[in-house]
């Protein structure tokens, strides 16, 4: 039997999830920043979390994008390869115009080692390697890029190459490239590679390294930033990808042909800070139930949420509720960990009476309970007369 006041913290602590979950306390929001003007002709500036567009400026015109192209490249041959992968270098890929790191026919890379070049000196000798290498030839390249274009329900975007030089039908919009870089930053690798400064490869053939210097010059001039591709071709005009990240919320920010790029990135991700915040939903193990168990050898058990959860929301947010869906009881044999329900996180951003879920976290048993024996014969029926 459990203890009267373990009943009641649990009774109590279920009775909480039920009330709204006001904001967490602390220092008073600072001023939200006054949209920027910006050089770029299209712009965007999105939420990473929420996928939420704070800003826009002709975001949903289609532009060639140059080398911020290889986003989708390095995105493409991570889902298609392993980083451990060797590729010989194919004789298509040496002398490709543009910057390179002059790779030599045959020599043998890593699809790793190719692309921090790709991402660090924007090669467009790597970019060839890397297609040929992944999938056999460029053409068969860029039909994977579309078809990934395709699953991340991408209307706008269309690849014919994967460097970015200029192409009839290579093209995208600055929103739809915020996207492809949302799902590309949810690679640890890529993330990991687009914020790394410089680091060396092989220089097959020959003694020493190849140094690569990342022309990402936001990881210098911004505290936050995380990455993540310059692009520039006479056509598209100066290209720029940039994510940042600063107290749990992360923002990134694309221009498409723009004159003052940095400083538009720099006054972007400034406004965007300015706007959101991290708000935590619930701490890990901060979530304790008690659900009745059927048939057990033990008469219920506890559960709670094995993970913490937060979410970037506006600073000036309305209140955020809670909701627990649980089964009223459990049917014994119930194992350690398994998943019995979840607590859904809602709020009315909108400010149209319908509060949308901005968070769930599953609810796993803590302790489990095995299935009773059932007790059989005479002798079960002596012991249930006399109480034994």
């Amino acid at each position: 039997m459990m203890p009267a006041r373990t009943r009641l913290v649990c009774l109590l602590l279920t009775l909480a999830l039920l009330v709204p979950l006001s904001a967490l306390p602390g220092a008073a929001s600072p001023a939200a920043s006054a949209a920027p003007a910006v050089s770029a002709h299209s712009a965007v500036l999105l939420d990473a979390d929420s996928g939420t567009v704070l800003y826009a400026k002709d975001a949903d015109t289609r532009h060639p994008m140059a080398s911020t192209t290889k986003i989708m490249t390095a995105l493409t041959a991570l889902e298609t390869a392993g980083a451990d992968t060797v590729i010989r270098v194919a004789p298509e890929a040496v002398g490709v115009e543009g910057s390179s790191i002059y790779l030599t026919e045959g020599e043998e890379l890593t699809l790793e080692q190719l692309l921090y070049a790709l991402l660090l000196e924007s090669a467009n000798d790597a970019a060839v390697a890397i297609a040929c290498g992944v999938a056999g030839s460029v053409e068969a390249f860029a039909g994977l890029m579309n078809q990934k274009a395709a699953e991340l329900g991408l209307r706008d975007t269309q690849f014919q190459n994967p460097h970015g030089l200029d192409a009839q039908g290579h093209y995208t919009t600055a929103h739809e490239l915020a996207l492809i870089t949302r799902a590309a930053l949810e690679n640890d690798l890529f993330l990991r590679m687009v914020s790394t400064r410089k680091t060396t490869i092989p220089h097959a053939g020959r003694e020493g390294v190849r140094l690569l210097v990342n022309h990402n010059k936001l990881l210098r001039l911004y505290e936050d930033a995380i990455g993540v591709k310059t692009g520039y071709t006479k056509k598209s005009g100066r290209c720029l990808v940039s994510a940042a990240e600063r107290d749990g919320v992360r923002l990134i920010a694309v221009t498409l042909n723009a004159a003052d790029d940095w400083n538009d990135h720099m006054a972007l991700l400034d406004y965007g800070f300015s706007l959101r915040e991290s708000v935590t939903l619930c701490e890990p193990d901060g979530i304790c139930l008690m659900v009745p168990v059927v048939g057990g050898v033990g008469e219920a058990v506890f559960v709670g949420n094995p993970q913490g959860l937060s979410c970037s929301l506006p600073r000036e947010h309305p209140e955020i509720t809670r909701t627990v869906e649980l089964p009223r009881f459990l049917y014994a044999p119930v194992t350690d960990g398994e998943t019995v329900g979840q607590v859904l996180f809602r709020c009315d951003l909108d400010g149209d009476g319908r509060a949308e879920i901005i968070g769930r976290t599953p609810l796993a048993v803590q302790c489990g309970v095995e299935r009773a024996e059932p007790d059989k014969g005479f002798f079960a029926w002596l012991r249930a007369l006399f109480g034994l």
